[in-house]
């Protein structure tokens, strides 16, 4: 009789161009989903201003999530393990250059699709909220062991989610968006430096 084993999953080794290209084609592939629903849909994108008042709000909720995803990793044993297993195919071959694009990329096309289109499309309300939260979460799926940190997606969703339903500008999860994985990326990549 042959044990199973509990084994972790193996980190895919991927190289810096795979994973550019990867987040550039994931990219391409949000927006267009995004232009044909917004094409054949009745309705129209969330709208997108200026306003410093916002800029400084998905500044200020970023810097919440960051503080939040700090509590998770330490205090979720679970979640610390998933978003290793996440930052370690993501991150670990980037240069330090390169977060510019992993904060740029995602931020634009997810906040387009999940809160730019999906939110007007599902009747901008509490339940669009959670849909788009939900699908947005599922987007982080990487391997069947990763539901920790799908669920931590999925909260953040929620939170970039209401920050769009309440203030009426995608500006704000935009922003948000951007300073978070800016800023994940840069304390993810010093502490591996630093344990290396």
């Amino acid at each position: 009789m042959v044990e199973q084993q509990n084994q972790e999953p193996e980190i895919p080794n991927l190289t810096r161009t795979q994973v550019l290209v990867a987040m550039g084609v994931t990219a391409i592939l949000l927006w267009i989903v995004a232009r044909v629903w917004l094409t054949y849909g009745n309705f129209y994108l969330l709208r997108w201003y200026w306003s410093p008042t916002d800029v400084f709000l998905g500044l200020g909720l970023g810097l919440i999530i960051i503080a939040l995803s700090g509590l998770a990793y330490r205090f979720y044993p679970a979640y610390r393990k998933s978003a290793d297993y996440y930052l370690d195919i993501v991150l670990k071959p980037l240069a330090l250059p390169d977060l510019i694009w992993l904060g740029l990329l995602p931020a634009l096309s997810e906040e387009l699709l999940f809160r730019g289109v999906m939110l007007p499309a599902l009747g901008l309300d509490n339940v669009a909220v959670i849909v788009s939260s939900l699908a947005f979460g599922i987007l982080h799926l990487s391997g069947p062991q990763q539901w920790p940190y799908v669920f931590w997606a999925t909260i953040i969703g929620l939170m970039l989610g209401f920050s769009a339903l309440l203030t009426g500008n995608l500006l704000v999860p935009i922003v948000a968006h951007m300073i978070t994985n800016w800023m994940s990326g840069f304390f993810w990549k010093f502490s591996q430096m630093k344990s290396a």
